[in-house]
């Protein structure tokens, strides 16, 4: 007997909220207060949008995941300069490399300890960590995390051998901060959302460790969305091998530091993604990228890439200008209902909610789709 079929719309969005600070504890510190006037306008954005999920990137990862609680229930949950609150019972916040030593001297400068040499850049443990807000229910029995796997490890990797010593080229972990797969439940189907944060390209020299890096960080997803032999070889922290069966369904989500067309990144790194079979692109767009492209100039105007499709707003002269690192990717499996990039035009609402005016908030833009899921009533 056939049961009844539902719909939902699902809105699952990423968004890098720069609620990062200089010194272990700070943005605990602030949130504490209730009063934080970023926090407060990160907040306002997440509301305007109202994502069912939601992958936070660039926030500094607290022992028991007080800082997000301390966000969801006294930012999120409260209406921001009149909008809505946002209700998020579900969190999901874990351990991330940045900041964690490595005891060696990674960025060979003839010391060991700093940022350069912990396993991710980072000042302290957890710098610019992740959290993933859902009102849907998390099945944390089943969540992945990848947060020790070994670049080594990876089949044909992109190491620089002639910047990394052998010991520490055994020894170096993938992950910038973490690779997640959380499952989702949304009514009688699970939607496995695959988080990540890779490193950004540059910030090296000739031998290019950081764009190998990032490259490698993306290919991880490609291959376990693939399955079967290709992600073979991944394990998780709990020791298990092996990536997506090919019925799973499952949104990428993150800030991947890397664009299609322009930037420091490594030919062809997200293409991984945006060209594999089992991966549909949404191409989310805004008006404001246009105009901010247009009135920057520098970088902007030899760009190769629509500017249609830019969500961060990066330094333009020097620096790469305006790029499309922020990405929400669908399964093939799962139908697109809509999307686009939260980056209103001047003089529209909420277009001071970007940038630095009058208080800063991130150079990221938050970034979403809807998708319809069906299940079983």
């Amino acid at each position: 007997m056939t049961g009844q079929r539902s719909e939902h719309t699902v809105r699952v969005a990423t968004y890098n909220t720069s609620l990062t600070r200089s010194r272990q504890g700070q943005l605990l510190r602030d949130l504490a207060t209730g009063q934080d006037r970023q926090a407060q306008r990160i907040a306002e954005v997440i509301q305007i949008n109202a994502p069912d999920m939601v992958l936070l990137n660039e926030f500094d990862w607290v022992e028991g995941g007080t800082a997000a609680e301390m966000f969801r229930d006294h930012y999120l949950a409260v209406g921001q300069n009149g909008q809505e609150p946002v209700h998020y019972p579900h969190l999901f916040a874990a351990p991330v490399n940045t900041g964690v030593p490595s005891g060696m001297d990674l960025d060979q400068d003839g010391a060991v300890g700093g940022a350069g040499d912990a396993w991710g850049f980072g000042q302290f443990p957890g710098q610019y960590g992740m959290v993933l807000c859902s009102r849907y229910p998390l099945d944390l029995d089943r969540v992945r995390t990848f947060q020790h796997f070994r670049w080594a490890d990876m089949p044909g990797h992109l190491i620089p051998t002639d910047h990394y010593t052998p010991e520490q080229q055994e020894r170096l972990r993938l992950s910038a901060k973490s690779h997640w797969d959380v499952p989702v439940q949304v009514g009688g189907t699970v939607i496995h959302v695959l988080a990540a944060h890779p490193t950004p390209p540059g910030f090296d020299g000739p031998e290019d460790r950081n764009g190998r890096r990032n490259h490698d960080e993306i290919r991880l997803w490609a291959d376990y969305i693939t399955g079967g032999t290709a992600a073979s070889y991944l394990y998780d922290d709990d020791g298990r091998h092996g990536g997506l069966d090919v019925q799973d369904r499952f949104v990428i989500v993150g800030d991947c530091n890397a664009d299609p067309l322009d930037g420091d990144s490594w030919p062809g790194a997200i293409q991984q993604l945006l060209g594999h079979p089992r991966v549909q692109d949404p191409l989310q767009s805004s008006e404001g990228a246009v105009e901010a492209a247009a009135r920057q100039g520098g970088a902007n105007l030899s760009h190769r890439g629509d500017p249609r499709l830019d969500t961060a707003d990066f330094n333009d002269e020097p620096g790469p200008g305006n790029l499309r690192v922020d990405y929400v990717l669908p399964s093939r499996n799962l139908q697109v209902q809509g999307g686009g990039v939260f980056w209103p035009p001047a003089g529209q609402p909420g277009a001071t909610l970007t940038g630095e005016h009058p208080f800063p908030t991130s150079d990221h833009r938050l970034v979403w789709v809807d998708v319809a899921v069906s299940e079983s009533a």
